[in-house]
């Protein structure tokens, strides 16, 4: 055990007191010590109901002769953040949550590891603590929202895009309010949450059913007890993350992301789990994935169903199963069950159109695209299957701006017109700081009944439950100088996604002038965000923070 060279032997003895204040006994400090880390809180609805879903945790753990210890970590929602500059804090987290983990982790002696994590930045977070820790761990998520007749948290966002255009009445509107978000659990669809959730068990280090059971049933809570078994398994016979988290199993969340068409953002978090885990993953292989993986769901924003839909009809794993059969999986990778995805996947099958086959796909490539060009030379990232087929190429004029709020008020005050291409830029990782999430332009956009014929760019983010031509991720950023900088109002922007290209119609000449009349900018931050935007890499490269 990891714990006996801290705990045990005479000299340790006030290590042992320290824990008997706590009311420890001799013969729980001498079982194996398995660390909890949960992420709840009463503030994120994701995560309000963590508690029961440790208490199961525990009582597994319990049950297989251990001893559990929980300890907490912080969680931001994105939509209460959104549109606001909390939003700024919402990616920068990531980074806190695995420095954190890391940092209880390390002082402390734990045999293994249950992470206990469900919104956006969490998961990823928890991931890339769980890689560096490299500890037998093993990943319970909160489960998703429920959806009633169709709505979810997107429905309200817009709601108010057709408010401001008059469509939707201030009545309808407080419906939408009242009914879109009906308990606890993250955003019910494939949106970022789900999207890593569900990656969580593509790479293998969550057991089948983590990204999709509700929150609300309690096949939940039997899934974390078991859960909280299976790591005593793993402890035992000394499993760790790295040994699942290998360079076969990114390549296999790659494939499913495309299948299940997740949400952009699961692109910067991939990258920064695997740089993490040591494994090399860079945003050319997502395109290689692309072109040879078919998309089999449309799930919200994509299409109508939520995620309670993909459960029913046999989750990640019957979506494992059909890449596994048309030989698009690696089925020889090991997962925190205990054995190979193709021993795991035997008794799973799709059933219903939630999940199609792989002869009959919603598109023969996946679900995500990198773009390239003289605008994102470093790449450009954009969820294809979200995008209505006339927007798959589009080429128009640029409507530029330099921040997220003149863009939403150009767009409700009439100002953006059929073809345009907003582009929004100094929203980056460094540039913003913290790279925040687009969902209100595009929201104002799609509810204003402009998706299909109106494009966005930009080097901030986007969340999961972005529908259209929306491009981020454009790097490098206008902080550093990128090609995004450079636009000005009126250049005619040409984008086309499924050639994989992003470019503005002027000369190298004509860009290297106006880079060299480039002034630099100047603003005022303090604290943690001052620190982040100093050390942030490009988010061509997972957006993370270097020494």
């Amino acid at each position: 055990m990891a714990n006996a060279n801290v705990y045990l032997g005479f000299e340790n003895a006030p290590k042992r007191a320290l824990l008997k204040a706590m009311g420890l006994t001799d013969s729980q400090i001498a079982k194996p010590l398995i660390g909890v880390v949960n992420s709840y809180n009463e503030v994120v609805p994701g995560h309000a109901h963590l508690q029961t879903v440790a208490r199961a945790v525990k009582d597994g753990v319990l049950a297989a002769g251990g001893t559990p210890l929980e300890f907490n970590t912080i969680a931001i929602c994105d939509g209460i953040a959104m549109g606001h500059d909390g939003m700024r804090y919402s990616l920068p987290s990531r980074e806190l949550i695995a420095d954190s983990v890391e940092s209880m982790v390390r002082a402390h002696a734990f045999d293994g590891l249950v992470f206990i994590p469900n919104c956006d930045k969490v998961v990823p977070g928890m991931l890339m603590a769980a890689a560096r820790c490299n500890l037998p761990s093993i990943f319970i998520s909160g489960g998703p929202m429920l959806s009633i007749d169709g709505l979810d948290l997107n429905s309200v966002f817009e709601g108010v895009g057709g408010r401001a255009a008059e469509t939707v009445s201030d009545a309808q509107l407080h419906e939408l309010e009242d009914r879109a978000c009906p308990g606890c659990g993250s955003c019910s669809g494939m949106f970022t949450a789900n999207s890593m959730n569900c990656l969580c068990e593509a790479i293998g280090i969550a057991l089948p059913g983590n990204g999709t059971i509700p929150a609300v049933y309690a096949s939940r809570l039997r899934l974390a007890k078991r859960a909280g078994e299976q790591i005593m398994t793993l402890t035992e016979r000394g499993v760790r993350a790295r040994d699942v988290m290998t360079a076969a199993a990114f390549r296999n969340a790659l494939r499913v992301d495309m299948a299940l068409g997740c949400s952009t953002n699961s692109v910067l978090h991939l990258l920064a789990i695997a740089d993490a885990a040591d494994v090399k993953l860079d945003l050319r292989m997502f395109n290689e994935v692309s072109e040879t993986t078919p998309n089999l769901c449309r799930l919200a924003p994509a299409g109508s169903h939520h995620m309670q839909d993909l459960d029913a009809s046999g989750g990640v794993y019957a979506v494992i199963a059909e890449l596994l059969n048309a030989g698009k999986f690696d089925g020889g990778a090991m997962t925190v069950a205990g054995v190979t995805f193709a021993e795991a996947a035997k008794r799973y099958s799709r059933s219903g159109e939630v999940i199609r086959s792989v002869e009959s796909p919603y598109s023969a490539t996946g679900g995500l695209a990198v773009l390239f060009g003289n605008i994102a030379p470093e790449g450009a990232v954009v969820k294809r299957s979200a995008v209505a087929p006339e927007m798959l190429r589009h080429s128009g004029p640029a409507r530029v701006f330099d921040n997220e709020e003149s863009a939403i008020r150009a767009i409700y005050d009439s100002k953006i017109k059929p073809g345009d291409v907003v582009v929004i830029r100094y929203e980056g990782p460094a540039g913003g700081p913290g790279m925040r999430e687009m969902l209100n332009p595009t929201s104002a956009i799609a509810g204003m009944g402009l998706d299909r014929s109106v494009a966005l760019i930009t080097d901030g983010r986007f969340s999961g439950a972005t529908r259209g031509a929306a491009i981020g991720h454009v790097s490098p950023e206008a902080e550093a100088g990128g090609a995004i900088a450079l636009l000005r109002d009126g250049d005619i922007i040409t984008i086309d996604i499924n050639a994989y290209a992003l470019n503005v119609e002027l000369s190298d000449a004509e860009l290297d002038a106006r880079k060299a009349e480039l002034a630099p900018r100047t603003r005022r931050l303090n604290g943690y965000l001052r620190r982040y935007a100093k050390s942030v890499s490009s988010a061509s490269r997972g957006a993370v923070v270097e020494s």
